[in-house]
């Protein structure tokens, strides 16, 4: 549904005074922005068709109105295009770190504190994640070191017993056979037919294998499974709407629990349009409980294939033009670093 010009602009000012106050809005307020050159009772008669619409509801009795989630699903598709081309303010949320894990804890926590909204961001995902390769090396006459990579330059370091000494030509075959048995491999692959092969060529070895196959199976299913860090929980306790003892349980459940929240990066990196930004306003969102929000994320990609979601979560009145700016320089932000050097 399209709107004209007029009731467009009065659209645009409703949600952006409710945005800032949170308060339903008048006619009146409306008469006295800046630009707009319209008499109260025009405003009223506009506002009144934007209520027939669904745009706009009137809640309990007040005179003000506030956005629908119909209305808000029409400014984030339709009005922010009219966006001026200023310059927004580009925050440095992230820090070159060795570990993704900490830069990821990094940006939820600072992504809260610059939005005042609750945040959350999954680790990258790597499907089906494959082997890369298995060194082992001695480290006295009845131990070895087992160094499992896997995509994602996820590493492993298991010390291995052994009952008895090895030469150091069997640790070799013992490194020959992993890797060119199992490199490339995800864990689906590494079947049974595939490991008995592998026990035969071990002989004397094969308990040995057993073990080695045991931890490479550890790092490959811990590296399919979804990580989710969370920060800001306690902002969304800021805004009145969300601050009602049921409402705000349910929601720093979801935060704290981040169960649910799973849904939420699947339904992101499963859309046919995972690639942009995606704006969940109320019951779109696929997290239960959270009905009363609206939610936006962006998808960042590594190099090396690994994709994740950056997600805010905050009241239906949030700041949509400067969350999705913010997500835009962040993910930009990510993949450039993360981006191998020519």
């Amino acid at each position: 549904m399209d709107l004209n010009d007029r009731k467009r602009l009065i659209l645009k000012a409703i949600i952006a005074n409710y945005l800032e106050t949170g308060e339903p809005v008048g006619s009146r307020t409306i008469s006295k922005m800046e630009g707009l050159n319209l008499s109260s009772a025009t405003i009223r008669n506009e506002m009144a068709d934007l209520e027939d619409l669904g745009f706009i509801l009137q809640p309990h009795t007040s005179a003000g109105r506030i956005p629908s989630d119909m209305g808000y699903r029409f400014y984030v598709d339709q009005l922010m295009q009219d966006r001026e081309s200023d310059e927004e303010e580009r925050l440095e949320l992230v820090q070159k770190v060795d570990k993704m894990e900490v830069m990821l804890k990094q940006v939820a926590n600072v992504l809260a504190s610059s939005t005042n909204y609750a945040t959350m961001v999954s680790a990258p995902q790597y499907k089906n994640t494959k082997l890369k390769f298995v060194q082992l090396s001695q480290v006295d006459d009845y131990s070895l070191l087992a160094v499992i990579v896997a995509d994602g330059n996820i590493v492993k370091n298991q010390i291995i017993d052994v009952e008895k000494p090895l030469a150091n030509d069997e640790v070799l075959k013992l490194n020959v056979l992993l890797n060119s048995f199992l490199q490339g491999l995800t864990l689906k692959e590494i079947n049974l037919e595939l490991i008995q092969t592998m026990n035969e060529q071990a002989g004397i070895h094969s308990k040995i294998l057993e073990k080695i196959l045991e931890e490479i199976a550890v790092v490959i299913h811990n590296a399919d499974q979804l990580e989710i860090y969370t920060g800001g929980a306690s902002n969304i306790l800021k805004y009145p709407e969300l601050g009602a003892p049921e409402t705000a349980t349910e929601l720093l459940d979801a935060l704290v629990e981040k169960k649910a929240l799973n849904k939420l990066v699947d339904d992101t990196l499963g859309s046919d349009d995972h690639h942009g930004i995606q704006v969940y306003i109320g019951d779109e969102a696929p997290v239960k409980n959270m009905s009363d929000c609206s939610i936006v994320t962006a998808t960042y990609e590594l190099e090396e294939g690994g994709t994740g979601t950056i997600g805010i979560i905050g009241p239906k009145r949030m700041d949509y033009k400067r969350v999705v700016k913010t997500l835009e320089n962040l993910t930009d932000e990510i993949n450039g670093l993360f981006k191998k050097k020519p």
